[in-house]
């Protein structure tokens, strides 16, 4: 009868390969203790439960405070009773089962060696830790681990060795005990980051480290953002509802009215007799066309799907290789680490277990 770690016992070395054909699938195997086995364990977390009961006992009755509180109460010569005469066997007894736990571990041990449970016949007394610990008598306390260790092997294999409503509670005291310690740790990691991040060297450095190390990933989204908002924005400006018809009108109204306003070419046009004002009312009105026509152009070819991401790609390019000694650049990231640092904070501060409490568990 052995007791071991759960996953690495499950798991013993084999010699032996097994060829599943292709129309069958591996199914886990589970396999069940032998009756002995059982009641082994359960004897043994009895026993252990018994020797860990008596140690506090006994602790407590040999303390001061113990002392104190049978004076306060009136029963010391009880009290002293049993410290001449109870605590001595006791003790005595605590020895004896020492020296059981001590074989009855190196009994397991030579069982895992000839069983080959383990990958290195030395691997035992590293995976059976706390009870190679527990059986020194300064920390007998360990001994309860290995109590635990078997009582969860027993509820794994269905056996109900606490009330439900007993492991849901013990649960809930855990998660509490582990959120409140892992809460505790994160804040105050986060308030040394604050500190760090307030002497200017550090964050000037952290900052140009940053920024050097996800440039490709800063440009990747600059590109992306920019290919799904600013190229359909200005494609549309070649079709009626974007303005394109009015870019070209403004455009071509723009030329018209530069021809009119020019003195020049209007002394010249009125010396032909006649035909100088139709010339340039002609001229104007060409002017105008040339004007939209040139928009068009521009638009058709630099609009081109290909040249304007052509366009984009450079401009993300030209975007992610900022200079980060930039006033305005280190403000922005200043904002964007101290209100994500304060929104993390926040959502460490929530007490999960609360609302698991709501629960009744």
């Amino acid at each position: 009868m052995t007791t071991t770690n759960p996953q690495l016992d499950s798991a013993p070395i084999s010699n032996q390969s097994h060829h599943l054909s292709n129309n069958q699938s591996p199914q886990p195997h589970h396999p069940q203790p032998s009756r002995l086995k059982l009641t082994y364990d359960i004897l043994m977390i009895i026993i252990i439960s018994i020797d860990l009961l008596l140690i506090s006992v006994d602790a407590i009755l040999m303390s001061n405070f113990s002392t104190h509180a049978a004076e306060w109460l009136t029963i010391g010569e009880s009290l002293s009773w049993y410290q001449n005469t109870v605590h001595v066997p006791l003790r005595t007894a605590g020895g004896f089962f020492t020296i059981f736990l001590i074989a009855e571990l190196f009994v397991r041990w030579m069982i895992a060696i000839t069983q080959q449970t383990y990958y290195r016949w030395f691997f035992f007394p590293f995976v059976h830790w706390y009870e190679v610990l527990g059986c020194f008598p300064q920390l007998r306390a360990l001994r309860l681990f290995r109590a635990v260790v078997i009582g969860h092997r027993l509820y794994q294999l269905g056996y109900q060795v606490l009330p439900q409503s007993w492991i849901d509670r013990i649960k809930f005291y855990i998660d509490l005990l582990l959120e409140e310690l892992s809460d505790r740790v994160i804040l105050t990691t986060i308030q040394n980051f604050r500190q760090e991040l307030t002497n200017s060297d550090t964050h000037k450095s952290f900052i140009e480290s940053t920024v050097a190390r996800n440039r490709d990933e800063i440009e990747a989204a600059l590109l992306s953002v920019l290919r799904t908002e600013l190229v359909p924005k200005l494609q549309a400006l070649t079709t009626d509802s974007g303005g394109g018809n009015i870019l070209a009108n403004e455009v071509g109204n723009a030329i018209e009215e530069g021809l009119a306003n020019t003195p020049e070419l209007r002394r010249y046009l009125r010396m032909i007799p006649i035909a100088g004002g139709l010339i340039e009312s002609q001229l104007q009105h060409v002017g105008h066309n040339i004007g939209e026509n040139v928009v068009y152009a521009l638009n058709e070819r630099l609009l081109d799907p290909k040249i304007l991401d052509s366009l984009m790609v450079e401009i993300a390019r030209g975007v992610a290789q900022i200079n980060t000694d930039n006033t305005a650049l280190d403000t922005l990231i200043s904002s964007i680490i101290d209100d994500s640092l304060t929104e993390l904070e926040a959502q460490v501060k929530v007490q999960q277990w609360k609302h698991q409490d709501m629960l009744n568990l």
